[in-house]
């Protein structure tokens, strides 16, 4: 079993039960899992691999995206969509997505988990819910398995098309009995349910507005005949998301959720900017998830999601950088910053959240909206997935008295070393798994062609 040790840590922040932070730290790795955590003096002094950060370095657990839409990177910056709310925006774009490819997803997979991986993240769920031109999940899925992301999957889907009452055009929707079909298909073919899984499925009808209650409650009882199988959907995103519920259903989304059968602890929301307190109250009781993505919310002018009301009512809360298309990015760590400076600008509060509270959103935050035990922080017996960034920067001239909060109060781009599951994909800032330049060329050619 291949040992790793990475040593002379300047300050290691565990994120365990305890919240350590230590000085002089190193990490002892074996077999992709962490073995030892502690002071340098105190760990083993060999292994296989061994990484000296000669006292220069932060490492933290590898941050957790719970929401993104992947193939929106080829099309970032629309022009006919750079200035709309959500509906509008979704209705300048569906004819694009339309012309998406197999080749499209994949190389967008990839581009996407790249920019995730160079900007701290390890595990990422992302939604896929559109499959036009004989496109699958599958197509996703290989890409990112060839970049070395930990990926939870997850198999969206639309079947409520403009004459029937829906948002999206009749041409890019299913039918519900091809949608449940391929859903049983990937979960028999991919899903991993053992602890330190490198990928798992996810079912995930798109939207209230895009699919019918009956395949909502379907999916719910297919995804909980299988173990480990995880509900994501969106909800209550913005003004219009909330006004169509109440037309449509007669009921608030939470009040939707409910009826359909998505609550619980093994639901996740991605949104929820309008979500209103009885549900929030609900879903503390219940343990549902919100997939925070404050960047997002605010380029589409949703509005600003109760974050810290949702915390204080014990709603699992983790980050999502949302789709490349309304982010416009899928820069995690800058996604934490913009978690905790809207915070507390909603609340007029400049106490609302705490550099370490949206570090923890963003690891042990995500890991729990995931339903994970296995990642989100450093401790032995957790997955080896974790990163470390480099102090000899000018962004962190004058923030070295607290490390660990110059890493969201101060402007964070890119790690230097990432390790998911045990394996270097990062080194010195370069990824590892991939030739970056040709991916550029090959998911630029694509957009262009989608672009027509």
């Amino acid at each position: 079993m291949p040992t790793l040790l990475v040593k002379n840590i300047h300050t290691l922040a565990t994120m365990d039960d305890d919240r350590q932070e230590i000085r002089h730290a190193a990490l002892f790795v074996r077999d992709n899992v962490i073995e030892q955590v502690g002071a340098t003096a105190d760990l083993p002094d060999t292994a296989d691999e061994v990484l000296d950060l000669r006292d220069r370095y932060v490492v933290l657990p590898g941050l957790v995206n719970t929401h993104h839409h992947f193939y929106q990177t080829l099309t970032r910056v629309v022009p006919a969509a750079q200035n709309c709310d959500l509906f509008n925006w979704l209705q300048s774009l569906y004819p694009i997505w339309a012309n998406l490819t197999p080749e499209a997803i994949y190389i967008s997979a990839q581009m996407a988990a790249v920019e995730l991986i160079r900007s701290g993240c390890t595990t990422a769920s992302d939604h896929l819910y559109i499959f036009p031109n004989g496109s699958t999940l599958d197509d996703e899925i290989r890409g990112v398995q060839e970049v070395g992301l930990r990926f939870h999957a997850s198999r969206g889907s639309m079947s409520v098309g403009e004459s029937q009452g829906g948002l999206p055009p009749d041409s890019v929707v299913e039918r519900e009995a091809d949608i449940l079909k391929d859903s049983q298909r990937l979960i028999e073919q991919y899903h991993d349910n053992d602890r330190h899984a490198m990928l798992r499925i996810t079912l995930a009808p798109c939207s209230p507005f895009t699919v019918s209650q009956d395949l909502m409650r379907e999916s719910a009882a297919m995804a909980r005949s299988y173990p480990g199988i995880r509900l994501h959907t969106h909800l209550a995103e913005n003004k219009s998301d909330v006004e169509y519920s109440l037309a449509t259903f007669g009921m608030t989304p939470g009040d939707y959720a409910e009826s359909v059968g998505w609550v619980g602890s093994d639901v996740w929301h991605a949104h929820c900017v309008q979500l209103d307190d009885r549900a929030i109250q609900q879903f503390g009781r219940t343990g549902t998830g919100v997939a925070h993505c404050p960047c997002s919310n605010m380029r589409l002018a949703s509005g600003l999601a109760p974050i810290r009301k949702m915390l204080n009512h014990k709603v699992p809360v983790g980050l999502g950088v949302d789709g490349s298309a309304s982010n416009d990015t899928s820069n995690m760590i800058n996604e934490a910053r913009t978690a905790f400076l809207m915070a507390r600008v909603r609340e007029l509060d400049a106490a609302a959240m705490t550099a370490r509270e949206a570090l923890e959103i963003g690891t042990r935050g995500g890991a729990k909206v995931l339903g994970r035990d296995d990642i989100g922080y450093l401790a032995p017996g957790m997955s080896a997935d974790f990163i470390a960034i480099n102090l000899d920067r000018p962004e962190f001239a004058g923030a070295l008295h607290d490390p660990i909060a110059a890493m969201i109060f101060c402007q964070v781009n890119t790690v230097d070393y990432s390790f998911i599951n045990g394996r270097k994909v990062v080194d010195q800032g370069r990824v590892t798994t991939i030739e970056l330049e040709t991916l550029v060329e090959k998911h630029n050619r694509l957009a262009y062609q989608l672009m027509g």
